[in-house]
């Protein structure tokens, strides 16, 4: 895929592009003493013998998929158990960070379970929760997960164990696509469209359903990959986990529009007899979200705010910082709001918690957790520490740090300190010597020269490397495959290091990115081959922003003296635009056309989603009368020759081969 529809199937991407798995498992290696002591040490550190997790994740089991299969939209299937079967083991393997260990087997347990009355929960068959509530004729689900495919199985798995009912409502708790992807699963467009099926989201879901993966997106999703570790093959010396549940689905994502929006802080809805109480919690975990409660099954659904394990306030892919002090103040508005009538908590990850005293409790410490981040990061960074410094300082209190729903196995406490340090003051440290460094491959060759040689520094690597400091060598190693990529020595030392620090991890992404870095530097990027785009999803791209992203690819030496003028008018929508190129800048208008315009299209938003996703060409539709241009058509073409076409495998551990202009 091309342009940016390659934002628009992020996952796809990351199903598509696979290592050699049986390559990668070949060449990994065992635990080395220090990270073999290293995990000893941690397993000491936490209550083990605390398995009221456990408890709560297998309570209300009715029944699983047999075969744990579900089936995909090629040969590979979405969803698959088995190779996940090693997490039944009780010896922790010296590979893996006992505490990942743990979660990685709490996320392991799926399939359909009850919560309370007339509240059902389809777990551990995708990265998401799907939650089904029982009304009083049809069935309300939240979160139809990210595929089709594996929503269209949950579905299937309750009614198979539960009385038929139609789906009646589906709601999407917020505006990330493992909670709204597999809509086409559950329900068809046609039927939300006359209202047959009501389908409600947080004010702003369309919009930041698609925008935050489309400007950075090519970006986005080559750093997911490294985040989610999707092409790892699974194993003790790979893949377990992510943290949040086991990975992300490989089927078929879509999306089917609301029909209705929450738009008050607290609105109240009655949806098949189940009343439910929403309230909105924007730009906290996502741009747009809600949290809801039942009062008639004293239940409290905390979306993803509030699960067992320290979230992101910067998420590894990247995306924009999110404000932990305004996190914690939504959690403590739940608290005061529900807190006294709630004896069931659930979320749209993870496993329910029962009991008032035990869910208050959880409650607390998670938005305690939130402010700590915030706060100490906050206080330090008014000392003058910098964001390394805050993140090597800062250690949760021993209350929080003891709680198994506080550790860091998505989020880190490392990560979300440096992300308060972004969020107020940016990627500047205030020293001077690091306000105009060298670019990184030029530092590296000078670095390496200073130290003596490359010789030298691998002499003295391999030394720490013994000694188990396994930090120190991936950062010296980096610099040496930077120097000199074609380095052998370099890359293969810099891949064990990293492949002990994954081994260490208590975070899955933590380890997934060290895990893939270290199976790149061995074997190199992996050729990319796109899946295929989403329509529902482009549609949810307005206009605008598809011009936004058109004008990210503009390369600006190519179209430096450049001055043109387009006109668009979209007949269906009575849009019209006008784009200029000038100064090598790419910017347009909505609503104005141009007089002096070199050339003007006409055609519909239908037309302009078939060419985007290559169901069409600009010349072919030109033929049929779907396209119309005005004026001087090699000016349109002129304009598209200086975009550029962004690849999902460009290189990370090393520098990059082909040259950017």
């Amino acid at each position: 895929m091309d342009g940016f529809l390659k934002t628009l199937t992020l996952f796809a991407a990351f199903c598509a592009c696979a290592l050699n798995c049986q390559q990668v498992a070949a060449q990994s290696k065992d635990a080395e003493p220090a990270t073999r002591a290293a995990n000893d040490t941690f397993a000491k550190s936490l209550p083990f013998s605390d398995r009221a997790d456990f408890d709560d994740a297998k309570r209300g089991f009715i029944a699983t998929l047999p075969d744990g299969v579900i089936a995909g939209p090629g040969p590979r299937p979405a969803w698959d158990t088995k190779p996940y079967a090693f997490l039944q083991k009780d010896e922790v393997p010296a590979t893996v960070n006992p505490s990942l260990w743990r979660q990685a087997q709490l996320n392991a347990v799926n399939g359909l379970f009850k919560v309370t009355e007339r509240v059902y929960q389809v777990r551990g068959l995708d990265i998401a929760n799907m939650t089904i509530i029982e009304g009083d004729s049809g069935l309300i689900l939240i979160d139809p997960l990210l595929s089709s495919e594996t929503a269209k199985a949950a579905l299937e798995l309750y009614l198979k164990n539960r009385p038929a009912k139609p789906v009646v409502a589906v709601i999407y708790s917020h505006s990330h696509s493992d909670h709204f992807g597999g809509a086409k699963g559950v329900m068809t467009a046609e039927d939300a469209a006359s209202g047959k099926v009501k389908v409600i989201a947080p004010d702003g879901f369309m919009e930041h359903a698609v925008a935050e993966n489309v400007i950075a997106g090519n970006a986005m999703i080559r750093r997911a990959q490294y985040q989610f570790g999707i092409t790892l093959p699974v194993g003790e010396r790979a893949q377990i986990d992510t943290g949040l549940g086991k990975a992300l689905s490989r089927g078929t994502i879509t999306l089917v529009p609301p029909n209705d929006l929450i738009k008050q802080s607290y609105e109240t809805r009655t949806l098949d007899g189940v009343e439910i109480e929403f309230h909105l919690v924007p730009s906290s975990e996502a741009p747009a979200e809600m949290i809801m409660y039942f009062p008639q099954f004293r239940l409290l659904n905390m979306a993803e705010d509030a699960t067992h394990n320290m979230h992101n306030l910067y998420t590894l892919r990247g995306a924009e910082i999110r404000d932990g002090r305004l996190w914690s103040r939504y959690i403590g508005e739940a608290i005061e709001r529900y807190g006294d009538r709630t004896d069931a908590v659930i979320a749209q990850h993870h496993w329910p918690m029962w009991g008032n005293e035990r869910i208050v409790s959880f409650l607390k410490k998670q938005r305690d957790l939130y402010e700590f981040m915030h706060d100490q990061s906050v206080r330090l960074l008014n000392h003058g520490l910098t964001p390394t410094e805050i993140a090597e300082r800062l250690q949760l209190p021993p209350s929080l740090a003891s709680e198994w729903s506080a550790r860091g196995y998505y989020g880190t406490l490392s990560h979300n300190a440096k992300a308060v340090y972004q969020f107020y003051l940016g990627w500047y440290d205030a020293n001077p010597a690091d306000l105009n460094p060298l670019p990184r491959t030029e530092a590296a060759r000078k670095e390496i020269e200073y130290m003596g040689g490359a010789d030298a520094v691998l002499k003295r690597a391999r030394e720490d490397f013994k000694a188990g400091q396994y930090r120190w060598v991936a950062s010296v190693t980096s610099q040496l495959v930077f120097a000199d990529p074609a380095n052998k020595e370099a890359r293969d030392l810099g891949a064990d290091a990293l492949e002990q620090l994954g081994y260490q991890s208590e975070a899955a992404t933590w380890r997934n990115a060290y895990l893939l870095g270290a199976a790149e530097l061995r074997n190199g990027v992996p050729a990319s081959r796109g899946g295929p785009a989403s329509a529902e999803l482009l549609k949810g791209v307005s206009i605008d922003l598809a011009f936004d992203f058109l004008a990210v690819r503009l390369n600006a030496p190519k179209a430096e003296g450049k001055h043109i003028v387009i006109n668009w008018t979209f007949t269906d929508r009575n849009e019209t635009y006008v784009m200029n190129l000038e100064n090598s800048a790419l910017t347009h208008r909505a609503g104005k056309l141009s007089g002096d315009a070199d050339a003007g299209v006409t055609l519909t938003r239908a037309t302009f989603d078939a060419i985007s996703l290559k169901q069409k060409t600009f010349l072919g539709s030109i033929a049929t009368g779907e396209v119309s241009i005005a004026g001087n058509p090699l000016k349109l073409s002129e304009l598209f020759g200086m975009l550029d076409e962004f690849t999902t495998n460009f290189e990370i551990v090393e520098p990059k081969k082909a040259g950017v202009d």
